[in-house]
């Protein structure tokens, strides 16, 4: 992957990892999926009237909506509305890059390299010594939504991979437009209709400064780029460096929201950093040139 192209990478991790904070806030301001809803339809309007449809087939544009919209974020949003936190969330969550792995192997035939799964289980590792010190106190139900939060992660991933090379923007935005009804359907079955109602009459400029971040920076801007970086690179190249998300997020939350980081997860941190660096620059050794 050329260094530009790491660059990029590193970008959109730092953007989700500061993510979860503001995910936290709106959740905290909003019914969760309410606040997904809305950021969904922030993402897709009013950019679909300027921005033409991808040139890919419409079930996958639909399906991947479905998958990185409705599907990651309900279940994200809901997990840390019923007890996750933010820091366990960003940790959990990074299992999407095996979910990838896997699913970009059975579907797609990509087989990924030696090195790049001993690097993803040397950076996984560095995840399970950092949940050390927050499983404890959560339960089950969430950490299990969570991670189906990261099963339809890697489902997104892959059906961005086999969109091929398109435009990553246009995929994002129309992708972006399929969630937003889905999701207010299921705010209005939990949440109620009385919440909802009450959640947009007291919609302030606060809430729109948290819904603004999480669609246009953090949906928008960093989903363009995953899917840019998709598009040039195998899914099991690209899907590792999102194990450093949760760095980006333990340093956004102990920033903004003062949450403190102990040795243990600095030593999880090293391991992670050691583990992507395995995954991503360690390459096949380069065919013998034909003689001249």
């Amino acid at each position: 992957m050329p260094f530009r192209h790491i660059l990029l990478a590193l970008l959109v991790v730092a953007i989700w990892g500061f993510n979860f904070v503001v995910i936290k806030l709106s959740v905290e301001a909003l019914p969760p999926i309410l606040a997904a809803s809305l950021r969904f339809l922030a993402a897709a309007l009013p950019a679909v009237f300027f921005i033409r449809p991808p040139k890919a087939p419409f079930w996958l544009v639909v399906l991947y909506g479905l998958a990185f919209g409705f599907a990651l974020y309900g279940f994200l949003n809901l997990a840390l509305a019923w007890g996750m936190s933010a820091g366990l969330s960003s940790l959990v969550l990074q299992t999407q890059a095996f979910f990838t792995m896997g699913l970009a192997f059975v579907l797609l035939g990509e087989r990924p390299s030696r090195f790049q799964v001993i690097g993803a289980l040397v950076a996984f590792a560095g995840i399970g010594v950092i949940a050390l010190e927050r499983m404890a106190a959560t339960a089950i139900v969430p950490l299990l939504m969570v991670l189906l939060a990261a099963l339809s992660w890697g489902a997104a991933n892959v059906l961005t991979k086999k969109a091929g090379k398109v435009n990553a923007v246009s995929f994002t935005v129309w992708g972006a437009l399929v969630a937003p009804v889905p999701l207010l359907a299921l705010s209005l079955a939990i949440e109620g209709p009385d919440q909802v109602m009450a959640a947009v009459a007291g919609f302030n400029w606060s809430d729109a400064g948290l819904i603004a971040f999480l669609a246009y920076p953090a949906t928008l801007l960093g989903g363009a780029i995953w899917a840019w970086l998709l598009g040039h690179h195998p899914a099991s190249v690209v899907a590792p460096f999102t194990l450093l998300v949760p760095i980006s997020g333990l340093i956004s939350g102990y920033l903004v929201l003062g949450e403190v980081i102990t040795p243990i997860e600095i030593a999880g941190a090293v391991l992670v950093i050691a583990g992507l660096v395995i995954t991503v620059l360690k390459r096949a050794p380069r065919a013998i040139p034909p003689a001249a």
